[in-house]
């Protein structure tokens, strides 16, 4: 197939997405300029007045608008049904085929049979110059890429690492993607995985560079916990084995947002068995079309990062290991191959692209 046929869709009419989201990008302040904002407020006299009264109040998290995971669940099925009312004008035969593959989906067998797929990671299993750019889809993995997507470009099917509400990724039509660093295409399983749930004796895990107004409030209330390992920057050591070691050997690998809302940990702790938790407002995690990341994640918001170790410990250890188990599970997901494997990162955001524009039919 021709690289241009590839990445388009032929169809004759588009629809716009719906006018009445509860959460629109422009209810929200743009997630970089709150950040430049608090900083600089920060920065003038209150911190030198503080410094000088030696106060060592905790660093103050922004009051924001969020919608959570489960309002994110809502979205997506909103996305779906507020299309049904739309009159359709449909002709071409394309147009035809795409509305029979959207009708075999919606009508599938409900199955467990398939030995590659484990059911309760996903939501379904069985389910797995045009129209001003609807029929066409880009990729951008940089943290600007939604303010350098907007006009013509919101029509098409952006995948995006910073897929961020705030910013506009909309739920049913962009694409979230996974940030990874590739260890081996060759041999994508080496050194993965971990330690068994009982051998974890680490409650949870951070470590990174100070980006952004989450990571600092996670620092200042945790960083002295015995159960936990919060840190900053850890020493470097060759093939980052200290960091590594620590994922391996914790239960929950925290993943806060820095300066935009995704982060390479979630993808990481999937690598190394480790449950993720997430702490990053309004973010859309990755293939979120066809993964239950709830039933293999944790989502804590992040004016609750003081109730963390509450969190983490209210979750029964039956829990726990079936969370663990489908990190496991789910992890096959988000590898990448030098030639592309059935059910792999490859394969499932193209099923993804494939997916939203189906069913926006």
């Amino acid at each position: 197939m021709e690289k241009k046929k590839l990445a388009s869709f032929n169809r004759e009419s588009y629809f716009s997405y719906p006018k009445n989201r509860n959460f629109t990008s422009h209810y929200f302040k743009d997630s970089y300029s709150s950040v430049n904002e608090s900083s600089s407020d920060n920065s003038t006299g209150k911190s030198s007045k503080n410094a000088q009264n030696g106060d060592k109040k905790k660093p103050k998290m922004e009051t924001l608008p969020v919608m959570s995971i489960s309002q994110m669940n809502e979205e997506l099925k909103e996305s779906r049904s507020s299309l049904h009312s739309v009159p359709h004008q449909l002709s071409s035969l394309v147009d035809q085929q795409l509305l029979e593959a959207k009708s075999q989906i919606e009508n599938a067998a409900f199955t467990n049979n398939d030995s590659g797929l484990y059911t309760p990671i996903y939501r379904n299993v069985s389910m797995f110059k045009r129209t001003n750019g609807s029929d066409h889809f880009l990729a951008g993995c940089h943290d600007w890429a939604p303010a350098e997507t907007r006009g013509l470009l919101l029509n098409t099917i952006r995948a995006l690492c910073n897929a961020d509400i705030r910013t506009g990724f909309q739920i049913g039509k962009d694409v979230s993607l996974p940030t990874t660093y590739v260890r081996s295409s060759k041999n994508p399983l080496k050194d993965m995985g971990g330690k068994p749930p009982t051998q974890r004796q680490i409650l949870a895990f951070f470590a990174g560079r100070m980006h952004g107004y989450v990571r600092p409030v996670l620092l200042s209330h945790w960083g002295n916990d015995t159960d936990m390992r919060i840190y900053a920057r850890m020493p470097h050591v060759k093939g980052n084995k200290n960091y590594i070691d620590h994922m391996k050997s914790s239960k929950y690998c925290i993943c806060a947002r820095g300066f935009a809302v995704h982060s390479p940990r979630v993808v990481e702790s999937l690598f190394y068995d480790c449950v993720p938790v997430i702490i990053s407002d309004n973010y859309v995690p990755p293939l979120f079309e066809v993964l239950n990341w709830e039933s293999f994640a944790v989502f804590i918001l992040e004016k609750d990062i003081v109730n963390l170790k509450k969190v983490l410990l209210s979750i029964s250890e039956e829990k726990y290991v079936e969370m663990y188990e489908r990190v496991k599970k789910v992890r096959e997901h988000f590898f990448w191959h030098s030639e592309p494997v059935k059910y792999d990162l490859f394969h499932m955001i193209l099923h993804s692209v494939w997916y939203n524009r189906v069913f926006r039919m």
